[in-house]
Protein backbone atom coordinates (compact mmCIF):
# COMPACT_ATOMS: atom_id res chain seq x y z
CA UNK A 1 0.00 0.00 0.00
CA UNK A 2 2.37 1.97 0.76
CA UNK A 3 4.68 1.56 -2.49
CA UNK A 4 1.32 2.38 -4.28
CA UNK A 5 1.27 5.55 -2.74
CA UNK A 6 5.02 6.23 -3.40
CA UNK A 7 4.43 5.26 -7.10
CA UNK A 8 1.39 7.32 -7.54
CA UNK A 9 2.79 11.03 -5.78
CA UNK A 10 5.86 10.06 -8.28
CA UNK A 11 4.18 9.35 -11.02
CA UNK A 12 1.89 13.20 -10.57
CA UNK A 13 5.35 15.50 -9.50
CA UNK A 14 6.46 13.87 -13.04
CA UNK A 15 3.09 14.96 -14.80
CA UNK A 16 3.68 18.55 -13.47
CA UNK A 17 7.06 18.52 -14.26
CA UNK A 18 6.25 17.32 -17.57
CA UNK A 19 3.59 19.81 -18.08
CA UNK A 20 6.12 22.90 -16.58
CA UNK A 21 8.77 21.37 -19.28
CA UNK A 22 6.24 21.25 -21.92
CA UNK A 23 5.42 25.54 -21.17
CA UNK A 24 9.19 26.11 -20.49
CA UNK A 25 9.80 26.99 -23.94
CA UNK A 26 6.99 29.77 -24.68
CA UNK A 27 7.74 31.16 -21.06
CA UNK A 28 11.31 31.70 -21.67
CA UNK A 29 10.32 33.14 -25.32
CA UNK A 30 7.82 35.54 -23.78
CA UNK A 31 10.93 36.52 -21.01
CA UNK A 32 13.17 37.35 -23.92
CA UNK A 33 10.81 39.45 -25.90
CA UNK A 34 10.27 41.42 -23.08
CA UNK A 35 13.96 41.82 -21.84
CA UNK A 36 14.73 42.82 -25.29
CA UNK A 37 11.67 45.42 -25.65
CA UNK A 38 13.28 47.02 -22.44
CA UNK A 39 17.03 47.09 -23.71
CA UNK A 40 15.91 48.20 -26.73
CA UNK A 41 13.85 51.35 -25.07
CA UNK A 42 16.88 51.90 -22.92
CA UNK A 43 18.97 51.95 -25.55
CA UNK A 44 17.13 54.24 -27.30
CA UNK A 45 16.50 56.20 -24.43
CA UNK A 46 20.20 57.43 -24.09
CA UNK A 47 21.01 59.09 -27.84
CA UNK A 48 17.45 61.08 -26.72
CA UNK A 49 18.62 61.92 -23.26
CA UNK A 50 22.06 62.86 -24.70
CA UNK A 51 20.33 64.95 -27.38
CA UNK A 52 18.35 66.58 -24.47
CA UNK A 53 21.16 67.90 -22.71
CA UNK A 54 22.96 69.46 -25.86
CA UNK A 55 19.40 70.86 -26.80
CA UNK A 56 19.61 72.63 -23.23
CA UNK A 57 23.23 73.86 -23.62
CA UNK A 58 22.16 75.40 -27.27
CA UNK A 59 19.57 76.98 -25.33
CA UNK A 60 21.58 79.05 -23.18
CA UNK A 61 22.73 80.50 -26.62
CA UNK A 62 19.39 82.25 -27.51
CA UNK A 63 18.90 85.65 -27.57
CA UNK A 64 15.96 85.95 -24.85
CA UNK A 65 16.39 85.38 -21.37
CA UNK A 66 13.25 83.68 -20.82
CA UNK A 67 14.99 81.07 -23.35
CA UNK A 68 17.86 80.74 -21.15
CA UNK A 69 15.94 80.43 -18.12
CA UNK A 70 14.37 77.56 -19.79
CA UNK A 71 18.00 75.91 -20.50
CA UNK A 72 18.84 76.46 -16.83
CA UNK A 73 16.37 75.00 -15.66
CA UNK A 74 16.03 71.96 -18.28
CA UNK A 75 20.13 71.62 -17.24
CA UNK A 76 18.98 71.37 -13.66
CA UNK A 77 16.44 68.45 -13.81
CA UNK A 78 18.87 66.70 -15.78
CA UNK A 79 21.04 65.86 -13.15
CA UNK A 80 24.26 65.61 -15.43
CA UNK A 81 27.18 66.81 -13.17
CA UNK A 82 28.43 67.84 -17.11
CA UNK A 83 25.75 70.96 -16.14
CA UNK A 84 28.15 72.19 -13.35
CA UNK A 85 30.90 73.48 -15.11
CA UNK A 86 29.00 75.08 -17.77
CA UNK A 87 26.38 77.17 -15.12
CA UNK A 88 29.46 78.19 -13.14
CA UNK A 89 30.61 79.68 -16.68
CA UNK A 90 27.59 81.37 -17.30
CA UNK A 91 27.21 82.55 -13.69
CA UNK A 92 30.88 84.09 -14.18
CA UNK A 93 30.38 85.25 -17.80
CA UNK A 94 32.89 82.82 -19.28
CA UNK A 95 30.42 81.13 -21.90
CA UNK A 96 30.78 82.48 -25.42
CA UNK A 97 28.63 81.69 -28.56
CA UNK A 98 30.21 80.30 -31.82
CA UNK A 99 29.21 81.29 -35.03
CA UNK A 100 27.56 77.84 -35.82
CA UNK A 101 25.27 78.45 -32.47
CA UNK A 102 26.91 76.76 -30.21
CA UNK A 103 28.32 77.35 -26.49
CA UNK A 104 32.40 76.95 -25.76
CA UNK A 105 33.73 77.99 -22.44
CA UNK A 106 36.49 79.93 -21.86
CA UNK A 107 39.09 79.33 -18.88
CA UNK A 108 42.15 81.06 -18.30
CA UNK A 109 44.80 79.35 -16.21
CA UNK A 110 48.67 80.72 -15.54
CA UNK A 111 48.18 83.19 -18.57
CA UNK A 112 47.05 80.66 -20.91
CA UNK A 113 43.21 80.76 -22.63
CA UNK A 114 41.67 77.37 -23.31
CA UNK A 115 38.11 76.88 -25.37
CA UNK A 116 36.11 73.70 -24.50
CA UNK A 117 33.22 72.85 -26.29
CA UNK A 118 30.21 73.15 -23.54
CA UNK A 119 28.31 69.92 -24.81
CA UNK A 120 31.14 67.43 -25.49
CA UNK A 121 34.14 68.73 -24.15
CA UNK A 122 36.73 68.81 -26.49
CA UNK A 123 39.07 71.44 -27.13
CA UNK A 124 38.85 73.93 -29.77
CA UNK A 125 41.97 75.68 -31.12
CA UNK A 126 42.88 78.44 -33.64
CA UNK A 127 40.14 80.52 -32.31
CA UNK A 128 40.45 84.10 -29.93
CA UNK A 129 37.66 84.71 -27.17
CA UNK A 130 37.44 88.41 -27.72
CA UNK A 131 35.87 87.13 -31.11
CA UNK A 132 33.02 85.51 -29.97
CA UNK A 133 29.91 86.68 -28.46
CA UNK A 134 29.41 86.80 -24.61
CA UNK A 135 26.12 85.07 -23.15
CA UNK A 136 24.86 87.78 -21.50
CA UNK A 137 22.75 87.25 -17.96
CA UNK A 138 20.80 89.42 -15.94
CA UNK A 139 20.32 89.01 -12.11
CA UNK A 140 17.09 86.97 -12.02
CA UNK A 141 19.09 84.71 -14.51
CA UNK A 142 22.30 84.74 -11.75
CA UNK A 143 19.41 83.32 -9.41
CA UNK A 144 18.29 80.72 -11.57
CA UNK A 145 21.43 80.01 -11.90
CA UNK A 146 22.73 79.48 -8.37
CA UNK A 147 18.91 77.49 -7.32
CA UNK A 148 20.50 75.47 -10.32
CA UNK A 149 24.17 74.52 -9.13
CA UNK A 150 22.37 73.93 -5.26
CA UNK A 151 20.29 71.20 -6.88
CA UNK A 152 22.95 69.89 -8.95
CA UNK A 153 25.01 69.89 -6.27
CA UNK A 154 23.24 67.92 -3.56
CA UNK A 155 24.51 64.38 -5.47
CA UNK A 156 28.04 65.39 -4.88
CA UNK A 157 30.20 63.13 -3.17
CA UNK A 158 31.82 65.66 -0.89
CA UNK A 159 30.01 66.43 2.24
CA UNK A 160 30.89 69.79 2.46
CA UNK A 161 29.52 70.66 -0.50
CA UNK A 162 25.77 68.42 -0.31
CA UNK A 163 25.53 70.32 2.87
CA UNK A 164 26.04 73.70 1.19
CA UNK A 165 23.50 72.61 -1.60
CA UNK A 166 20.78 72.20 0.74
CA UNK A 167 21.23 75.18 2.98
CA UNK A 168 21.50 77.05 -0.43
CA UNK A 169 17.98 75.07 -0.85
CA UNK A 170 16.38 77.02 1.99
CA UNK A 171 18.07 80.41 1.14
CA UNK A 172 16.19 80.40 -2.41
CA UNK A 173 13.26 77.99 -2.35
CA UNK A 174 11.79 77.45 -5.98
CA UNK A 175 9.35 75.22 -7.12
CA UNK A 176 12.04 73.15 -9.69
CA UNK A 177 13.96 72.34 -6.95
CA UNK A 178 11.26 69.98 -5.22
CA UNK A 179 12.21 66.78 -7.03
CA UNK A 180 16.02 67.15 -6.43
CA UNK A 181 15.75 67.36 -2.81
CA UNK A 182 13.40 64.60 -2.89
CA UNK A 183 15.42 62.37 -4.58
CA UNK A 184 18.91 63.40 -2.74
CA UNK A 185 16.83 63.28 0.42
CA UNK A 186 16.11 59.22 -0.12
CA UNK A 187 19.55 58.85 -0.96
CA UNK A 188 21.30 60.72 1.47
CA UNK A 189 22.70 58.98 5.07
CA UNK A 190 24.41 61.52 6.52
CA UNK A 191 22.07 62.95 9.44
CA UNK A 192 22.96 66.64 9.21
CA UNK A 193 22.76 66.32 5.68
CA UNK A 194 19.52 65.08 5.68
CA UNK A 195 18.24 67.35 8.60
CA UNK A 196 19.27 70.48 5.67
CA UNK A 197 17.74 68.56 2.83
CA UNK A 198 14.30 68.60 4.91
CA UNK A 199 14.62 72.22 6.02
CA UNK A 200 15.50 72.87 2.07
CA UNK A 201 12.38 70.58 1.22
CA UNK A 202 9.85 72.53 3.77
CA UNK A 203 10.86 75.68 2.47
CA UNK A 204 10.37 74.67 -1.31
CA UNK A 205 6.66 73.50 0.01
CA UNK A 206 6.04 76.29 1.92
CA UNK A 207 5.49 78.36 -1.32
CA UNK A 208 5.09 76.32 -3.62
CA UNK A 209 2.98 73.39 -2.22
CA UNK A 210 -1.32 72.28 -1.67
CA UNK A 211 -2.71 73.54 1.83
CA UNK A 212 -1.56 70.74 3.97
CA UNK A 213 2.13 70.75 2.30
CA UNK A 214 2.27 74.06 3.01
CA UNK A 215 0.45 73.38 7.00
CA UNK A 216 3.48 70.44 7.21
CA UNK A 217 6.32 72.57 6.46
CA UNK A 218 5.51 75.45 8.55
CA UNK A 219 5.15 73.02 11.51
CA UNK A 220 8.76 71.57 10.69
CA UNK A 221 10.24 75.06 9.93
CA UNK A 222 8.54 76.20 13.40
CA UNK A 223 10.31 73.46 14.97
CA UNK A 224 14.46 74.95 14.05
CA UNK A 225 16.16 77.96 15.61
CA UNK A 226 17.17 78.75 12.43
CA UNK A 227 17.16 82.60 11.59
CA UNK A 228 16.71 81.52 7.73
CA UNK A 229 13.30 79.64 8.88
CA UNK A 230 12.13 82.34 10.41
CA UNK A 231 12.81 84.55 7.46
CA UNK A 232 10.87 82.80 5.35
CA UNK A 233 7.70 81.82 7.40
CA UNK A 234 7.91 86.07 7.94
CA UNK A 235 7.49 85.95 3.91
CA UNK A 236 5.17 83.54 3.67
CA UNK A 237 2.85 85.55 6.38
CA UNK A 238 2.92 88.35 4.52
CA UNK A 239 1.74 87.43 1.35
CA UNK A 240 -1.54 89.43 0.41
CA UNK A 241 -3.99 86.57 0.13
CA UNK A 242 -3.09 83.80 2.32
CA UNK A 243 -5.84 81.82 3.89
CA UNK A 244 -6.27 82.53 7.80
CA UNK A 245 -5.43 79.72 9.19
CA UNK A 246 -2.36 79.66 7.10
CA UNK A 247 -1.51 82.97 8.54
CA UNK A 248 -2.30 81.90 11.93
CA UNK A 249 -0.03 78.46 12.26
CA UNK A 250 2.49 81.09 10.53
CA UNK A 251 2.52 83.10 13.85
CA UNK A 252 2.43 80.60 15.80
CA UNK A 253 5.47 79.03 14.42
CA UNK A 254 7.53 82.25 14.59
CA UNK A 255 6.59 82.86 17.87
CA UNK A 256 7.57 79.17 18.66
CA UNK A 257 10.87 80.04 16.93
CA UNK A 258 11.61 83.49 18.87
CA UNK A 259 10.78 81.49 21.93
CA UNK A 260 13.73 79.18 21.02
CA UNK A 261 15.86 81.47 20.12
CA UNK A 262 15.75 83.37 23.39
CA UNK A 263 16.20 80.80 24.94
CA UNK A 264 19.41 80.02 22.46
CA UNK A 265 20.95 83.30 23.28
CA UNK A 266 20.94 83.12 26.91
CA UNK A 267 22.76 79.38 26.85
CA UNK A 268 25.27 81.30 24.17
CA UNK A 269 25.17 84.63 26.55
CA UNK A 270 26.46 81.91 29.65
CA UNK A 271 28.43 80.08 27.78
CA UNK A 272 30.63 82.77 26.24
CA UNK A 273 30.40 84.70 30.16
CA UNK A 274 31.69 81.50 31.66
CA UNK A 275 34.63 81.42 28.77
CA UNK A 276 35.86 84.89 29.69
CA UNK A 277 35.38 84.32 33.36
CA UNK A 278 37.71 81.36 32.95
CA UNK A 279 40.04 83.54 31.03
CA UNK A 280 40.17 86.41 33.68
CA UNK A 281 40.12 83.54 36.06
CA UNK A 282 43.59 81.92 34.60
CA UNK A 283 44.79 85.71 34.35
CA UNK A 284 43.84 86.86 37.95
CA UNK A 285 45.36 83.54 39.91
CA UNK A 286 48.62 84.60 39.82
CA UNK A 287 48.13 88.03 41.23
CA UNK A 288 45.83 86.65 43.90
CA UNK A 289 48.47 85.10 45.15
CA UNK A 290 51.07 87.47 44.81
CA UNK A 291 49.25 90.36 45.84
CA UNK A 292 47.61 88.31 48.80
CA UNK A 293 50.68 86.11 50.06
CA UNK A 294 53.58 89.76 49.38
CA UNK A 295 50.93 93.03 49.19
CA UNK A 296 52.89 93.46 45.80
CA UNK A 297 51.55 95.48 43.98
CA UNK A 298 52.68 93.86 40.35
CA UNK A 299 51.98 96.11 37.51
CA UNK A 300 54.48 93.66 35.56
CA UNK A 301 52.09 90.80 36.01
CA UNK A 302 50.27 91.21 32.45
CA UNK A 303 53.63 91.34 30.91
CA UNK A 304 54.17 87.72 32.44
CA UNK A 305 51.03 86.52 30.51
CA UNK A 306 52.35 88.09 27.29
CA UNK A 307 55.42 86.27 27.67
CA UNK A 308 53.62 82.81 27.84
CA UNK A 309 51.92 83.42 24.89
CA UNK A 310 55.00 84.36 23.03
CA UNK A 311 56.42 81.04 24.52
CA UNK A 312 53.54 79.37 22.78
CA UNK A 313 54.71 81.32 19.77
CA UNK A 314 58.11 80.07 19.79
CA UNK A 315 57.56 75.95 20.78
CA UNK A 316 55.12 76.12 17.89
CA UNK A 317 57.86 77.62 15.61
CA UNK A 318 60.46 75.07 16.81
CA UNK A 319 57.92 72.33 16.02
CA UNK A 320 57.37 73.89 12.02
CA UNK A 321 60.95 73.62 11.77
CA UNK A 322 62.96 71.12 13.44
CA UNK A 323 60.20 68.08 13.57
CA UNK A 324 57.85 66.37 10.74
CA UNK A 325 54.62 68.23 10.53
CA UNK A 326 52.46 65.42 11.55
CA UNK A 327 53.85 66.18 15.03
CA UNK A 328 52.72 70.03 15.54
CA UNK A 329 49.54 69.20 16.87
CA UNK A 330 51.60 68.17 19.95
CA UNK A 331 53.39 71.62 20.57
CA UNK A 332 50.62 72.87 22.75
CA UNK A 333 51.47 70.42 25.23
CA UNK A 334 54.78 71.18 25.34
CA UNK A 335 54.16 74.69 25.11
CA UNK A 336 52.21 74.77 28.74
CA UNK A 337 55.08 73.49 30.80
CA UNK A 338 57.63 75.39 28.70
CA UNK A 339 55.48 78.76 29.71
CA UNK A 340 55.41 78.40 33.41
CA UNK A 341 58.94 77.49 33.55
CA UNK A 342 59.90 80.16 32.07
CA UNK A 343 57.80 82.79 33.22
CA UNK A 344 57.72 80.95 36.63
CA UNK A 345 61.72 81.96 36.60
CA UNK A 346 61.48 85.36 35.62
CA UNK A 347 59.26 85.94 38.46
CA UNK A 348 61.76 84.54 40.69
CA UNK A 349 64.32 86.70 39.32
CA UNK A 350 62.45 90.00 39.89
CA UNK A 351 61.51 89.39 43.32
CA UNK A 352 64.92 88.75 43.59
CA UNK A 353 66.43 91.87 41.92
CA UNK A 354 64.13 94.21 42.89
CA UNK A 355 60.80 93.59 44.67
CA UNK A 356 62.19 92.27 47.63
CA UNK A 357 64.31 95.79 48.59
CA UNK A 358 60.85 97.24 48.11
CA UNK A 359 58.24 95.28 51.00
CA UNK A 360 56.24 97.83 53.18
CA UNK A 361 56.22 100.22 50.79
CA UNK A 362 53.18 99.52 48.28
CA UNK A 363 53.83 102.69 45.92
CA UNK A 364 56.91 102.07 45.51
CA UNK A 365 56.07 98.09 44.07
CA UNK A 366 53.42 99.59 41.95
CA UNK A 367 56.04 102.34 40.00
CA UNK A 368 58.86 99.58 40.13
CA UNK A 369 57.02 97.22 38.63
CA UNK A 370 55.40 99.85 35.89
CA UNK A 371 58.85 100.45 34.87
CA UNK A 372 59.66 96.51 34.62
CA UNK A 373 56.43 96.10 32.52
CA UNK A 374 57.26 99.12 29.96
CA UNK A 375 60.91 97.48 29.89
CA UNK A 376 59.25 93.84 28.93
CA UNK A 377 57.62 94.95 25.90
CA UNK A 378 60.10 96.91 24.93
CA UNK A 379 62.00 93.82 24.61
CA UNK A 380 59.52 91.92 23.27
CA UNK A 381 59.57 94.49 20.79
CA UNK A 382 62.55 94.36 19.76
CA UNK A 383 63.18 90.39 19.70
CA UNK A 384 60.01 89.62 17.68
CA UNK A 385 58.71 93.20 16.39
CA UNK A 386 55.63 95.28 17.03
CA UNK A 387 53.41 93.10 14.52
CA UNK A 388 50.79 90.52 16.03
CA UNK A 389 52.11 86.80 15.78
CA UNK A 390 49.73 84.26 14.65
CA UNK A 391 49.20 80.77 17.02
CA UNK A 392 47.39 78.56 15.45
CA UNK A 393 45.00 75.65 17.04
CA UNK A 394 46.19 72.39 16.85
CA UNK A 395 43.49 70.07 15.48
CA UNK A 396 42.14 68.77 18.24
CA UNK A 397 40.85 72.15 19.38
CA UNK A 398 39.42 73.51 15.98
CA UNK A 399 36.14 73.42 14.88
CA UNK A 400 33.55 73.27 17.51
CA UNK A 401 30.16 71.31 17.80
CA UNK A 402 26.36 72.31 17.64
CA UNK A 403 24.79 71.94 20.84
CA UNK A 404 21.62 73.39 20.00
CA UNK A 405 20.43 74.87 16.65
CA UNK A 406 22.29 78.48 16.52
CA UNK A 407 24.65 77.76 19.69
CA UNK A 408 27.93 76.45 18.75
CA UNK A 409 30.68 75.65 21.51
CA UNK A 410 33.97 75.83 20.21
CA UNK A 411 36.62 73.28 21.08
CA UNK A 412 39.36 76.04 22.26
CA UNK A 413 37.22 77.88 24.48
CA UNK A 414 35.72 74.44 26.05
CA UNK A 415 39.40 73.45 26.34
CA UNK A 416 40.71 76.14 28.18
CA UNK A 417 37.77 76.24 30.61
CA UNK A 418 38.84 72.63 31.17
CA UNK A 419 42.44 73.86 31.93
CA UNK A 420 41.23 76.99 34.14
CA UNK A 421 39.63 74.42 36.26
CA UNK A 422 42.22 71.60 36.27
CA UNK A 423 45.37 74.19 37.15
CA UNK A 424 42.69 76.06 40.33
CA UNK A 425 42.55 72.46 41.26
CA UNK A 426 46.18 71.98 41.33
CA UNK A 427 46.94 74.97 42.86
CA UNK A 428 44.20 74.34 45.65
CA UNK A 429 45.92 70.83 46.34
CA UNK A 430 49.63 72.69 46.74
CA UNK A 431 48.28 75.41 48.96
CA UNK A 432 46.21 72.66 50.84
CA UNK A 433 48.31 69.62 50.51
CA UNK A 434 51.38 70.68 50.48
CA UNK A 435 54.59 71.98 52.97
CA UNK A 436 54.98 74.62 50.54
CA UNK A 437 51.64 75.83 50.52
CA UNK A 438 50.91 75.47 54.81
CA UNK A 439 54.51 77.84 54.59
CA UNK A 440 52.47 79.64 52.31
CA UNK A 441 49.15 80.32 54.20
CA UNK A 442 51.12 80.51 57.32
CA UNK A 443 53.65 83.56 56.18
CA UNK A 444 49.82 85.15 54.35
CA UNK A 445 48.29 84.75 57.91
CA UNK A 446 51.48 86.23 60.34
CA UNK A 447 54.88 86.71 58.29
CA UNK A 448 56.56 87.80 61.69
CA UNK A 449 54.69 84.54 63.79
CA UNK A 450 55.85 82.47 60.23
CA UNK A 451 59.66 83.84 60.62
CA UNK A 452 59.56 83.00 64.41
CA UNK A 453 58.49 80.04 63.89
CA UNK A 454 61.66 78.95 61.96
CA UNK A 455 60.05 79.39 57.73
CA UNK A 456 62.25 80.86 55.66
CA UNK A 457 59.87 84.00 54.53
CA UNK A 458 62.16 85.06 51.79
CA UNK A 459 62.12 81.94 50.20
CA UNK A 460 58.33 81.63 50.52
CA UNK A 461 58.33 84.80 48.68
CA UNK A 462 60.47 83.93 46.10
CA UNK A 463 59.14 80.88 45.35
CA UNK A 464 55.27 82.51 45.63
CA UNK A 465 55.94 84.94 43.20
CA UNK A 466 57.68 82.35 40.61
CA UNK A 467 54.38 80.23 41.03
CA UNK A 468 52.31 83.28 40.32
CA UNK A 469 54.14 84.06 37.44
CA UNK A 470 54.08 80.98 35.96
CA UNK A 471 50.31 80.48 36.53
CA UNK A 472 50.25 83.84 34.52
CA UNK A 473 52.56 82.49 31.60
CA UNK A 474 50.32 79.36 31.36
CA UNK A 475 47.44 82.09 30.87
CA UNK A 476 49.20 83.53 28.22
CA UNK A 477 49.10 80.12 26.56
CA UNK A 478 45.49 79.88 26.80
CA UNK A 479 45.15 83.44 25.43
CA UNK A 480 47.15 82.51 22.51
CA UNK A 481 44.69 80.28 21.61
CA UNK A 482 41.73 82.19 21.07
CA UNK A 483 43.04 85.97 19.84
CA UNK A 484 46.43 87.24 18.57
CA UNK A 485 49.65 87.61 20.42
CA UNK A 486 51.30 91.12 20.47
CA UNK A 487 53.34 93.22 23.18
CA UNK A 488 50.16 94.92 24.37
CA UNK A 489 48.35 91.22 24.99
CA UNK A 490 48.84 91.90 29.09
CA UNK A 491 48.34 95.40 29.17
CA UNK A 492 44.48 94.20 28.32
CA UNK A 493 43.75 91.85 30.76
CA UNK A 494 45.70 93.34 33.96
CA UNK A 495 42.95 96.07 34.96
CA UNK A 496 40.30 93.30 34.56
CA UNK A 497 42.75 90.64 36.69
CA UNK A 498 42.88 93.54 39.91
CA UNK A 499 39.25 93.98 39.78
CA UNK A 500 38.39 89.90 39.59
CA UNK A 501 41.00 90.21 42.90
CA UNK A 502 39.68 93.12 44.51
CA UNK A 503 35.90 91.74 44.04
CA UNK A 504 36.37 88.30 45.01
CA UNK A 505 39.04 88.86 48.00
CA UNK A 506 42.92 89.05 47.93
CA UNK A 507 44.71 86.00 48.19
CA UNK A 508 41.22 83.87 48.45
CA UNK A 509 41.08 81.30 44.93
CA UNK A 510 37.17 80.57 46.39
CA UNK A 511 36.84 84.45 45.89
CA UNK A 512 38.78 84.73 42.95
CA UNK A 513 36.77 81.75 41.10
CA UNK A 514 33.49 83.33 42.31
CA UNK A 515 34.78 86.96 41.30
CA UNK A 516 36.20 85.98 37.97
CA UNK A 517 33.00 83.89 36.70
CA UNK A 518 30.40 86.78 37.87
CA UNK A 519 32.21 88.86 35.91
CA UNK A 520 32.60 87.29 33.09
CA UNK A 521 29.00 86.48 33.12
CA UNK A 522 27.62 89.64 33.83
CA UNK A 523 29.99 91.30 31.39
CA UNK A 524 28.79 89.29 28.32
CA UNK A 525 24.63 89.92 29.54
CA UNK A 526 26.03 93.61 29.25
CA UNK A 527 27.69 93.63 26.23
CA UNK A 528 24.33 93.48 24.03
CA UNK A 529 22.25 95.86 26.09
CA UNK A 530 24.90 98.48 27.14
CA UNK A 531 27.28 97.80 24.47
CA UNK A 532 31.11 96.91 25.32
CA UNK A 533 32.43 100.25 26.29
CA UNK A 534 29.80 100.96 28.31
CA UNK A 535 29.34 97.57 29.93
CA UNK A 536 33.11 97.66 31.42
CA UNK A 537 31.82 101.37 32.39
CA UNK A 538 28.79 99.96 34.12
CA UNK A 539 31.03 97.10 35.97
CA UNK A 540 33.83 99.50 37.28
CA UNK A 541 31.16 101.43 38.73
CA UNK A 542 29.23 98.48 40.48
CA UNK A 543 32.78 97.21 42.02
CA UNK A 544 33.72 100.95 43.11
CA UNK A 545 30.51 100.87 44.79
CA UNK A 546 30.90 97.17 46.14
CA UNK A 547 34.23 97.68 47.39
CA UNK A 548 32.52 100.87 50.04
CA UNK A 549 30.79 98.63 51.32
CA UNK A 550 32.78 95.24 51.71
CA UNK A 551 36.73 97.00 51.29
CA UNK A 552 38.35 93.43 51.30
CA UNK A 553 36.11 91.71 48.86
CA UNK A 554 33.65 88.81 48.99
CA UNK A 555 35.48 86.04 50.83
CA UNK A 556 38.03 88.23 53.08
CA UNK A 557 41.12 86.44 54.62
CA UNK A 558 41.77 86.08 58.09
CA UNK A 559 44.67 86.30 60.48
CA UNK A 560 46.51 89.20 62.26
CA UNK A 561 48.15 90.59 59.19
CA UNK A 562 45.02 90.10 57.38
CA UNK A 563 43.16 92.21 60.10
CA UNK A 564 45.77 94.53 60.14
Amino acid sequence: MVLRRFLILRRSRSFRLEGRTAAHPAACLFRFAALFLILSLALAALPARADDFAAAVLGLAEEGFPAKQKAIVALAKSGDPRAVPILQALRDDRLRRMPDGSVVIVATTGGTTRLTHAATGRDIAGILPDSLDRIIVNNRLRGAIEAALGSLTLFSPDRAVRLSAAQEALKRPTADAALPLEQALAAERDGEVRAALEQGLAAVRLFSGGKDEMLAAIRALGATTDPQAKNLLDAFRAKPDLDAGLRQAAEAAIASIDGRLLWTGLAANLFQGISLGSVLLLAAIGLAITFGVMGVINMAHGEMIMTGAYAAFVVQQLFRTFLPPEWIDAYLLVAVPVAFLFAGLLGVVLERCLIRFLYGRPLETLLATWGVSLILQQAVRSIFGSPNKEVSNPGWMTGGFDLMGGFTVTWNRLYIILFCFVVLGALALILNRTSFGLHMRAVTQNRDMAAAMGIRTARVDALTFGLGSGIAGMAGVALSQIGNVSPNLGTIYIVDSFLVVVFGGVGNLLGTLVGALSLGIVNKFLEPVAGAILGKIVILAAIILFIQWRPRGLFALKGRTADA
